[in-house]
């Protein structure tokens, strides 16, 4: 039997809203990024052995509105936020609602996030060989980073920008994702396991409050570090989410993202 997906009402143009989905397209259709609850549907051989699963997930649905498409031969725009494009992005809440809204910051248009004691993202599903394009770029901004942040523990797992890219497999409890933070006090890239499940890995690209009120522009080659934290090659990337959260550390932040792509050669 179809279950109900719970979304966000949002007026943001290119976000989803309700739709139904069957269990047995769960591996298709479904990406989990360690954070919030998820219980296993129990109509499977594979759920009943593993019916004893409790780690927190959030779980962000991430059914695609259109395709992922080339701006050039080597770049795949994920986000195109400077041209006010949020179309295939879906949103969800979790505790409390980050509001996302377009705006413009200096001359370009950007994706502001505010959190108050809440967590939510938006994430968007894509298809992609990180062998053929290992190259993410991003820039963003945060207002602040968050003191009462604590990634060994639950209750401080909490970032002011976060950047996850999910690699998918066939059963959603071997997902595994590598989640880029602008963290507080986190060592810069040291790999670090989620306080809910070690197939979540954190890696801080900044740290502290140094460059906050800055745009700072990011590439990470997502293959090397894939191979860096699993000891592995990677499958293919599922999907990118954004999330700005503040529910675990009760706090309140101001967060800006610009344009996502990924390439497969340094620009």
């Amino acid at each position: 039997m179809p279950f109900q997906l719970s979304y966000v009402t949002s007026s943001v143009p290119g976000l989803k809203s309700p739709a139904t989905i069957s269990p047995v397209t769960l591996a298709g259709e479904w990406v989990i990024l360690y954070r919030h609850p998820f219980h296993v549907p129990d109509n499977s051989p594979e759920t009943h052995k593993h019916r004893s699963i409790s780690v927190r997930f959030i779980v962000l649905t991430i059914i695609l509105l259109g395709t992922v498409v080339a701006s050039r031969a080597d770049e795949l725009s994920i986000g195109h936020f400077s041209a006010g494009d949020l179309t295939g992005w879906s949103d969800k809440t979790f505790s409390g609602k980050t509001e996302y809204v377009l705006v413009t910051d200096g001359e370009k248009k950007v994706l502001k996030a505010h959190s108050r004691h809440a967590a939510s993202g938006l994430v968007k599903k894509v298809t992609l060989d990180p062998k053929k394009y290992p190259l993410l770029h991003w820039s963003w901004k945060v207002e602040h980073t968050l003191i009462h942040e604590n990634v060994t523990k639950k209750s401080g797992d909490d970032f002011a920008a976060r950047i996850y890219v999910v690699f998918p497999r066939t059963f959603f409890w071997r997902m595994r994702t590598i989640t880029y933070v602008w963290a507080h006090k986190l060592p810069k890239d040291t790999p670090t396991p989620s306080p809910y499940s070690s197939n979540a890995i954190i890696v801080a690209v900044e740290s502290g409050d140094e460059k906050a009120g800055q745009w700072v522009s990011e590439t990470r080659n997502v293959l090397e570090d894939y191979r860096k934290v699993f000891g592995e090659n990677p499958p293919p990337i599922g999907g990118i989410a954004i999330m700005t959260d503040t529910d675990d550390t009760k706090d309140e932040v101001n967060a800006w993202y610009g344009d996502i792509s990924i390439t497969g050669s340094c620009q």
